[in-house]
């Protein structure tokens, strides 16, 4: 059912007051609209937009493989000495 002009022209007007006395209001509403037709596009099957990744997340990430190559390396060195202990006391 279409609307008519007057109902069209009245929305444009209570969505411009909404605009000029709320722009908070309207941001918010641009950012659940996003993520609606974000969700609508999931659904329907078809490839999401790859997105990059936060910052934050390439921190952490970077943090564990530094963090897993410390301890790594830590192991390796401590077993190579012991093996080098056991093998001075052998002979």
């Amino acid at each position: 059912m279409a609307w008519s002009q007057d109902e069209e022209r009245m929305l444009a007007q209570i969505e411009q007051h909404l605009v000029d006395e709320d722009p908070r209001l309207v941001s918010r509403l641009e950012s659940f609209n996003e993520r609606v037709r974000r969700s609508e596009v999931r659904d329907k099957g078809e490839p999401a937009v790859r997105r990059r990744p936060r910052r934050s997340t390439v921190i952490i990430m970077v943090s564990w493989l530094l963090i897993a190559t410390l301890v790594a390396t830590l192991l390796i060195l401590v077993l190579r000495h012991e093996a080098a202990a056991a093998l001075a006391l052998t002979l």
